[in-house]
């Protein structure tokens, strides 16, 4: 008991002069951050309902019209000559499916060549990539399969490479699409107007739809944030600057423009936006056609989309921290553009975002709970928030009644993406990383067709397997979780601000991540 009240006067006695004051500092620095990011959600929203209003639609901002062949002496000649790339990295479960998607496309068969750039390093995988190609090329489709001795550049290596294959010196556009996309078969009929007729164009980015999104609840999840990404960020900045980020599949680019920002690179995890930001800096614009969907699949292990949410959050801080000087000093834009580069894309979206959610939320108001001096005002923890949340909500109305464990998700994921924001600003331990996306296809599928009491029992023994796993690996998570767990028992206790409803919920949400039941289960 002595020793209990020793803390408690020494607590005392730290708490006004030295903990107060810097938890009132990191509650005034955070609500400057909400603040910002309100007014970013804010403006998006508003610029989404005028786009709407004045139907300001990419066939009436741009010159498009479809392309004909009616002309007897051009007759093919009319269609540009398209590249289609499909990098791969022991995609088993997919490369049948992306292959075939490719070969699909309704286009003049000598106006378009498919390359598959295979890196895999599993011999038998390569085999079955390769007989695929052999199986379509018999069909009569122009289809080539590459490969290289190395892996060197990941994905930027391997796009790069393709490109210097003589063949493309014939072709005027690259399309590229990773292994688990599906194009329609007018992909290119849609897509390529805009190029055709609009020399000042240099990328067409279409929309990713989902093929399991309704796999798990964490599979929604991802959907929620990235419809929000793609019907708003997206739109925003394709309407309004003529430019936005390129999501590395699912788009075309003119070959000239892509040369001329300098190609592939692999400084980064995130070579697709880096390609994007300098092609804009040339002077290029972007067209984003959120009615041309393509299905691709969402990882559904809490490992693969844990790698994701890692490359995705660190490479464009490290992109931002190479490339702000350059931005600054470019003359080929206008202030505007670079203002909206730097501040909107960069600054508030990619670190600002991730910042505010994992600091504010899960370290700042939980400790507010044992320093009563410090009060956070209810329109920083409360109103805003709500705000914020709805917007981001709107884009998937159909999972709306999800968002609070959508925000509950988000928060816990927003502790792995501020880890990686910091490596990308800092080039810290993991900043070039790269890890693919595992693919599952439909192997889950398959899964079903066995004996429901034997996989009910495989799945307890083998999830609980991969529990004492897990515990080694996400003590962040569970430490976390028991950090707000403490202070939601502390202000249920003894507090008066009624904060221990959101802090139970989310201890609970860090928990149930911490102990692996999140995701989906594959059995080896």
């Amino acid at each position: 008991m002595e020793a209990a009240e020793q803390i408690a006067v020494v607590w005392k006695q730290v708490r006004g002069p030295v903990i107060a004051p810097l938890l009132r500092a990191s509650v005034m620095v955070c609500l400057a951050m909400c603040v910002i990011l309100f007014v970013e959600k804010v403006y998006m929203a508003v610029v989404i309902v005028a786009m709407r209003l004045i139907g300001r639609h990419p066939e009436r901002q741009w010159r498009w019209e479809p392309l004909r062949d009616d002309d007897p002496e051009l007759g093919n000649a009319a269609y540009p000559m398209v590249l289609v790339q499909i990098p791969m990295y022991n995609e088993r479960e997919v490369y049948k499916k992306s292959i075939g998607a490719a070969c699909g496309l309704s286009w003049p068969s000598d106006r378009i060549v498919i390359q598959v750039l295979d890196d895999s390093t599993d011999p038998a995988i390569k085999e079955l990539v390769q007989a695929e190609c052999h199986r379509w090329a018999n069909k009569g489709v122009n289809i080539k399969y590459e490969i290289r001795d190395n892996r060197r550049g990941y994905k930027a290596g391997a796009l790069k490479e393709g490109m210097k294959h003589g063949y493309v010196k014939d072709c005027d556009y690259v399309v590229i699409f990773d292994a688990d996309f599906q194009p329609e078969p007018d992909y290119l009929s849609r897509a390529m107007p805009f190029l055709v007729h609009n020399p000042e164009i240099a990328l067409v980015q279409a929309r990713w739809v989902f093929v399991n999104a309704n796999e798990c609840l964490m599979t929604r999840m991802q959907e929620m944030s990235l419809d929000y990404h793609f019907k708003v960020e997206q739109e925003v900045g394709s309407s309004a600057y003529a430019f936005f980020g390129f999501n590395g599949t699912a788009g075309v680019w003119r070959i000239s423009a892509l040369n001329e920002a300098g190609g592939w690179k692999d400084r980064t995890t995130v070579e697709d936006m880096d390609l994007a930001v300098r092609a804009s800096l040339k002077g290029w614009k972007f067209v984003y056609l959120g009615d041309l969907r393509v299905k691709s699949e969402l990882p559904s292990t809490f490992k693969a989309f844990r790698y994701q949410q890692h490359r995705w959050s660190c490479g464009p801080a490290n992109l931002f921290r190479k490339m702000l000087m350059e931005i600054v000093k470019n003359q080929k834009v206008t202030l505007w553009k670079k203002i909206y580069v730097i501040y909107n894309f960069f600054l508030v979206r990619k670190i600002i975002g991730h910042i505010l959610t994992s600091v504010f939320y899960c370290l700042v108001i939980p400790a507010t709970v044992f320093v009563p001096e410090v009060e956070i005002p209810r329109w920083g923890y409360f109103y805003i928030p709500t705000v914020i949340t709805l917007l981001n909500a709107v884009g998937t109305p159909r999972s709306f009644h999800l968002v609070i464990f959508w925000v509950l998700f988000e928060n816990v994921m927003s502790l792995h993406r501020t880890k990686a924001t910091f490596s990308g600003l800092l080039e810290l331990g993991r900043v070039n990383e790269w890890v693919v996306t595992e693919k599952l296809g439909d192997i889950l599928k398959m899964k079903v067709q066995s004996k429901v009491t034997k996989k009910l029992r495989m799945r307890i023994r083998e999830r609980y397997i991969i529990i004492i796993g897990f515990l080694m690996l996400q003590l962040l998570e569970l430490g976390v979780a028991a950090y707000i767990f403490f202070c939601g028992s502390y202000d249920l206790l003894f507090g008066k601000r009624y904060y221990y409803v959101f802090l139970f919920m989310q201890s609970i949400a860090f928990f149930v991540v911490g102990v692996g039941f999140v995701g989906t289960l594959v059995p080896n």
